[in-house]
């Protein structure tokens, strides 16, 4: 089979199309790969005016698109947008939607009559990231499947440079390149990121296929499997003390030794920014707690916020120039323009387009890895290295490509530690991180084990192919009921990424202690879905299918699945055998719940 078999693309051979003196008007709005090649693409200026002598070149090879655009005229241009095609989006309101945010904690489900938000942190009410008034934009990624018809998928497959966006605005559907304002210069040329626009029957085949082709533009850092832990924030939050953590590691080293990571969150430092200084109250040298982690076995892993600093950090007071400026050159303080920080803040960002900064993080992070021993660093709050509405030190620089230098800085510092990225922007971060948070914060209530349930598996198709999806901690210590807890632990092994525990393990029941591990080690292989209700998920194992069903609702259900050959098939968490089954399988899956089978 040929790729373009495999990717559902025309068989065209490669066109050259050039547009921006005026463009063609698309005819229908079928949302066909014709159809988009054949849409307008024009160039704006930083003041909103249509330019007329900046051409937008396109050229497309089967179901992907490379373009560029050039100044033809004797003056400088600043561009706000470029605009690679826009067409008429003729779909139902019906059509099922999942787009992606910019920043990782925004995802849209629903349909397109009825959008809805996998998470109250978005891109445009939470990170105040600016979109025309009344449209949706939807960063890297665009799915969209009418009812009874196959799946259309839009997506920027690649992200060196520039944020790409898909803006849906009443009947119009746009795949825009943000320019930020930016100057072409006169006969300059900008090489843009790549878009992918293909359709087909088989959801999860189009996402690996765009997994792929995002990977070949950007290489993952993938170790060999995910990693394992324990995370103190999810029991101890800010307040944690050098004991809790040396209390817990008893406990891991007794009855868990397969949490090799120990984990040190949030809470450990004097002050945002200054990761070197221990605060008072964590009562005692995290150097020292990190050493005796390593002579009990286990890897030193630590907690990172390396974009931000507070105000009265020594790194702000002492390093001014370091940090994104505003219009009169002044540190930008984050809340005029976005989130200001959930802790300590408003924060300011350091400018990863600065030297010194680049020197700063290598720095930073080469002592944590060769002095303090971390072989692990969970970074947050990267988003704000990819800040909008500030100036560069390099002003020619885009917001990704901060980011991304800020990130190569890191990883050198970090040398052979894994590095997991949070609160990061999803796209710019391919190709800088060994793992990726791929949900909200957990927290023990059904409706947050729901909601980072839906988010986990929505994005399981990333797992082991740009990094290790991390689904947060899992924890199976509280006051839910079985059945939720069960639910909550099934969804991690489907998320087929990291595992780390969350809870106080000095006092974690028996029964929660056993799920906790059924769990260990992780499979490193995703469930996969054919449907975008998440209901029924398959784990292909080199032994075995494990068959993932979840009930999201408030009532008993009974789901049937299809089976490929006769199997014995038997329950997961409590061993049960259910027989010998042909080609269906029907079971009841309590309320808030899920069940996880075998089929061998």
């Amino acid at each position: 089979m040929t790729r373009r078999e495999l990717l559902g693309a025309a068989l065209t051979p490669p066109l050259w199309t050039v547009l921006g003196f005026g463009g063609r008007a698309t005819q229908g709005g079928t949302l066909d790969l014709q159809t988009v090649m054949n849409a307008p693409a024009r160039a704006i200026a930083a003041d909103g005016a249509r330019v007329s002598d900046v051409e937008v070149i396109r050229e497309w090879s089967g179901s992907f698109c490379r373009a560029r655009v050039t100044n033809r005229s004797q003056a400088a241009v600043a561009l706000k947008d470029i605009v690679l095609f826009d067409v008429n989006l003729s779909l139902p309101a019906s059509t099922s939607l999942y787009g992606e945010g910019f920043q990782m904690l925004t995802q849209t489900g629903g349909t397109l009559g009825s959008p809805v938000d996998f998470s109250s942190y978005t891109d445009l009410k939470h990170y105040r990231i600016p979109v025309p008034e009344g449209a949706r934009a939807f960063y890297g990624l665009l799915m969209l499947t009418p009812p009874g018809d196959q799946t259309r998928l839009l997506a920027f497959s690649s992200c060196a440079r520039f944020v790409g966006r898909f803006q849906i605005d009443g009947s119009s559907l746009k795949a825009i390149i943000d320019a930020e304002g930016l100057e072409l210069g006169a006969g300059e040329s900008w090489a843009l990121e790549e878009v992918m626009v293909v359709t087909g029957s088989d959801r999860s085949r189009l996402l690996s296929d765009l997994a792929t082709r995002l990977a070949s533009h950007h290489r993952p850092l993938l170790t060999a499997k995910p990693p394992t832990g324990w995370c103190s924030w999810y029991c101890f939050g800010p307040k944690v003390t050098a004991q809790q953590v040396l209390d817990n590691l008893d406990v891991i080293a007794r009855s868990i030794p397969s949490l090799k990571y120990i984990q040190i969150d949030d809470g450990y430092q004097r002050a945002m920014g200054d990761w070197l200084e221990t605060g008072s109250a964590f009562g005692g040298s995290v150097r020292s707690v990190l050493e005796q982690i390593r002579k009990r076995g286990f890897e030193p892993a630590i907690w990172v916020a390396p974009f931000v600093a507070e105000e009265t950090s020594n790194v702000f007071q002492q390093h001014k120039d370091w940090f994104i400026k505003d219009a009169t050159g002044d540190p930008l303080r984050s809340d005029r323009v976005t989130f200001g920080g959930w802790r300590r803040g408003p924060w300011y960002a350091l400018d990863g387009t600065h030297p010194e900064v680049q020197e700063h993080f290598e720095r930073l992070f080469r002592t944590m890895r060769r002095e303090w021993g971390c072989t692990y660093f969970k970074l947050d709050a990267n988003f704000w290295g990819a800040m909008h509405g500030g100036k560069f030190h390099d002003p020619r620089a885009t917001r990704v490509e901060a980011y991304r230098r800020g990130m190569q800085a890191i990883v050198r510092g970090t040398g052979d530690a894994f590095v997991l990225g949070c609160n990061h922007p999803l796209w710019p971060s391919i190709g800088t991180i060994h793992g990726s948070r791929s949900s909200n914060d957990i927290r023990r209530d059904w409706n947050r084990f729901a909601t980072t349930a839906r988010q986990n598996l929505s994005r399981n198709w990333q797992n082991g192919r740009l990094w290790w999806n991390d689904p947060d901690a899992v924890v199976v210590a509280g006051d839910l009921t079985d059945a939720e807890f069960q639910f909550h632990a099934t969804a991690i092994y489907a998320s087929g990424g990291m595992v780390l525990s969350g809870d106080d393990l000095t006092t974690i029941p028996p029964a929660r202690l056993a799920m906790l591990l059924k769990l260990l080690p992780p499979t490193g292989i995703a469930a996969e879905f054919e449907e975008n209700d998440l209901r029924v998920g398959i784990v292909r194992l080199a032994d075995a299918r494990m068959i993932c069903l979840f009930n999201w609702g408030d009532a008993a259900e009974t789901t049937s699945v299809r089976l490929p050959q006769p199997a014995v098939v038997s329950d997961f968490w409590n061993g049960e055998s259910l027989g010998r089954r042909a080609e269906v399988i029907s079971i009841e899956v309590p309320a808030r719940s899920a069940r996880l089978l075998i089929a061998r």
